[in-house]
């Protein structure tokens, strides 16, 4: 207990240098008084207003459970620290929805209530996808959805390559199909390997594609997952910009229409429809063949804890309204999720079947944090990210830079 608390200090101190001081004075949680009718609801989707589907599919839960929703959004960095702040002033949320892999930080430092204690429904939500929010057998959320990482390809860049898609079906075929790329004058790859947790995102499926473990970054598995990265930085088959490229960014650039591939994730598919080339979508392949595994994204729908419990039936609704087998799916098209479930996963697939690949994906997608990594895992994660930063730079070697990682990963 006093280490969690050391946590969450630190947490906090870390997220009041970064905020403003009126943050960090006062916040703007839930009543404490069971008599109010106003239930306040975090998300990290600020690119949704009021006006969208996504507002519209709050503000009509909120209607289904006789309160009003007062909704703010926040980026999902800023979203965990004033979580974490809400939790020291007593003023948390009713309802938010947060990164999977921030649900065992906000576990341990006491902020989220047990998905078991509120009488919600997990059991036909897949293993591998809540698995990202439970910690000793207790779920702490539920998952409002997935998303995970593939490979887009331009279908008029490969055919003027003379470029097979079907024929990538590990890293040495997809290698090759990158020099006959550059070859023909068109750019191969671009995805995203900057310096914070997106970029440790799409490394995963190339890290786990070569059978590396997260609790042993330095091993030769790690390596050579690097090692295919730099190969491609350092023969123009990807560009030096990786480096600083978001995976908004990194899709941009896929949207030119110059590159053949770009690793991306379920979330771009709408705007796919829209960057006026024919594409198609492949599963990252692992070292020897098959598919890689890939990082399971998305939310959970969590329900922090309150001083007055008589809030939680309530709560409960606009959770279930959400969540439920009847209701996911209408919330999963509104996000461009993959359902939690097979049955609702097998609704969106007849309706749009352009999302085949990636409910494959999501069936075989590991969670962040499972295994038992929990919170170690943003240790582990910021020593991957400086370690691939480090070696596409040229900084460092990547066997060395993944050394360095592990060594400063085993301290934390």
């Amino acid at each position: 207990m006093r280490s969690t608390r050391r946590t969450l200090t630190a947490a906090i101190a870390t997220a009041c240098a970064l905020a403003t001081v009126t943050a960090c004075g006062g916040g703007s949680g839930s009543s404490s008084s069971g008599t109010s009718s106003t239930y306040t609801f975090w998300d990290p989707y600020p690119q949704f207003d009021a006006s969208s589907d996504w507002g519209k599919r709050i503000t009509a839960c909120g209607t289904e459970a006789g309160v009003k929703i007062k909704r703010t959004a926040y980026d999902t960095t800023d979203l965990g620290n004033k979580a974490l702040l809400a939790a020291q002033q007593g003023n948390a949320p009713d309802v938010m929805l947060v990164d999977n892999p921030v649900v065992s930080t906000l576990v341990e430092a006491g902020i989220l209530t047990k998905t078991s204690d509120l009488g919600l429904d997990t059991a036909s939500i897949q293993k591998n996808i809540i698995g990202a929010g439970t910690l000793d057998d207790a779920a702490y959320g539920v998952p409002i959805g997935a998303n995970t990482l593939a490979l887009y390809y331009n279908k008029d860049v490969l055919s003027a390559a003379h470029v097979d898609p079907a024929g990538i079906k590990d890293w040495a075929s997809l290698t090759a199909a990158l020099k006959k790329i550059k070859a023909a004058g068109k750019k191969g790859i671009t995805f995203s390997a900057i310096n914070t947790e997106e970029g440790s995102f799409q490394f995963l499926p190339w890290f786990w594609g070569a059978g590396a473990d997260l609790t042993r970054l330095d091993s030769a598995k790690g390596a050579a997952a690097l090692t295919l990265w730099k190969q491609w930085v350092d023969e123009g088959y990807a560009p030096k910009d990786v480096l600083n490229n978001t995976q908004t960014t990194s899709w941009q650039e896929f949207a030119t229409g110059d590159y053949a591939f770009g690793e991306n994730g379920t979330w771009q598919l709408a705007n796919a429809e829209k960057a006026g080339f024919p594409y198609g979508v492949v599963n990252i392949p692992a070292q020897n063949g098959g598919s890689a595994p890939v990082p399971t994204g998305g939310e959970f729908v969590t329900v922090p804890v309150q001083k007055d419990t008589g809030r939680y039936d309530t709560t409960k609704k606009i959770v279930t309204c959400l969540t439920s087998a009847e209701n996911l799916l209408a919330s999963d098209t509104t996000l461009t999720y993959v359902a939690p479930t097979a049955a609702v996963q097998a609704q969106q697939v007849k309706a749009n079947a352009k999302l085949g690949p990636w409910v494959d994906a999501v069936a075989s997608a590991r969670g962040r944090t499972s295994g038992g990594l929990g919170t170690k895992y943003p240790t582990i994660s910021q020593q991957m990210w400086t370690a691939v930063q480090a070696a596409l730079s040229g900084a460092k070697a990547p066997a060395a830079a993944l050394s360095d990682a592990q060594t400063s990963a085993s301290k934390g």
